[in-house]
């Protein structure tokens, strides 16, 4: 009974879809801007010869509030009754600072709208936010309405919100009779299975983006902990695991840094000469490599330690001292609201902005002429393609249905 009484008070202060509007909220306020931020920089592959270096540089990012352009070019606010009536969509501008260097002197800085962005209504950048009863009632709107959906040419959609597994959380399950360690490393536009397993000769491997069935005690002594007395003591320091001992015995002869970098290059197919052989192998492991931890050199410790504790996890689970992880288990699930899963969609889209500005530069670049960045942005690429998933539901991943028409039917009781 007091479950009930609380579940009922909750929602006498909070409204159902609050949580959807805080996310969308979110997503205006930092989401956007931690894309660009991933994607800050372009430099053209085609650039005028008297040119050394030529970048484009991406800055802050806004969103205006809710407006409609006439036929005539005049702007105005525009009210989700007006976009229902008028089958349009309810969406506000999209403005993004650019900024070209020259040799690293800047030519050009300005804010240029790159799309629209639908509004969800009652969220901060909606136009119905914080007005009263009375001016609701006036605007044509149910003053009742809680909000949380979006209009796209004239019908009210909602994004559906999505139940996931948990990013960068390890579980070991058992799986066919045998133990195995997922871990998904999310971390921006990554999101990196890690698989680890224990084979019959009673080595410990690890997968990760192209490393396929590494042995662990490598990739530890890649990423520095070198000496197995130091790898030990990450693992546990309490008790002394006779497995990892067996493993440290099997690579005895890697005995530094670059030798297990080495062994990792030629392992996954790197064959060049060996300064650039252990370069790229670098960047593998820096990028791939638990990148949520970090994607500098100077994470590699940490990840190694990292690693450590979930190998401890796994031989724990694996000899009966701690049960398996439930996949199923709520704790080990994340719900994605709108916002999470609209970053996703802007995510993949910014990029392609970015290389539809990069091409249409490239272009007029052979014709001889050096072009404005500000003229050859297509402001309806990025437009186009949000309304698209947000009118037929298919998403970013392959995922369908994620939006859908909203429906305001309700059942009467007799």
């Amino acid at each position: 009974m007091n479950k009930v009484i609380l579940i009922k008070k909750y929602f006498e202060e909070k409204k159902f879809v609050e949580s959807n509007i805080q996310s969308f909220n979110h997503l205006l306020e930092k989401g956007l801007q931690e894309v660009v931020e991933e994607n800050k920089e372009a430099e053209p592959t085609i650039i005028p010869h008297n040119i050394e270096k030529f970048k484009i540089r991406f800055g802050r990012i806004t969103v205006g509030k809710p407006e409609i352009t006439e036929a005539d070019g005049s702007k105005r606010p525009i009210y989700p009754t007006e976009a229902r009536l008028r089958k349009l969509s309810y969406s506000a501008p999209i403005y993004l600072e650019i900024s070209t260097y020259i040799n690293d002197v800047q030519r050009e800085n300005f804010i240029s709208e790159v799309g629209k962005m639908p509004i969800m209504l009652k969220s901060q950048h909606c136009n119905l936010h914080g007005l009263s009863r009375e001016d609701l009632i006036k605007r044509g709107e149910d003053a009742t309405d809680p909000g949380g959906y979006f209009i796209i040419n004239g019908i009210e959609k909602v994004i559906v919100n999505v139940e996931d597994l948990a990013a960068n959380n390890f579980m070991v399950e058992k799986s066919d009779g045998e133990f195995q360690g997922r871990f998904f490393s999310a971390h921006g536009s990554y999101k990196i299975p890690h698989n680890f397993e224990r084979k019959k000769d009673g080595i410990y491997y690890m997968s990760f983006a192209r490393v396929k069935s590494m042995p662990i005690i490598v990739i530890l002594k890649a990423l520095g902990l070198v000496k197995d007395e130091e790898i030990m003591k990450s693992i546990s320091t309490e008790k002394t695991y006779e497995e990892v001992i067996l493993n440290l015995f099997e690579f005895v002869e890697i005995k530094t840094q670059e030798d297990a970098i080495d062994y990792i290059a030629k392992r996954i197919g790197i064959t060049q000469v060996k300064d650039i052989r252990m370069e790229r192998t670098k960047e593998v492991v820096d990028k791939y490599l638990l990148p949520n931890v970090g994607m500098e050199p100077t994470f590699r410790l940490l990840k190694g330690k990292n690693i450590c504790k979930m190998l401890k996890n796994f031989i724990d689970v694996s000899n009966g001292t701690i049960d398996p992880a439930d996949k199923d288990h709520y704790m080990n699930k994340r719900i994605r609201l709108s916002g999470e899963l609209l970053v996703d969609l802007f995510r993949v889209n910014f990029k392609i902005l970015i290389g539809d500005i990069l091409y249409n530069f490239q272009r007029i670049i052979k014709r001889g002429k050096l072009p404005s960045i500000r003229v050859i942005i297509r402001d309806k690429l990025l437009t186009s393609r949000i309304y698209s998933s947000m009118a037929t539901g298919e998403w970013v991943g392959g995922r369908q249905g994620i939006s859908q028409r909203m429906s305001k039917a309700r059942i009467m009781s007799a």
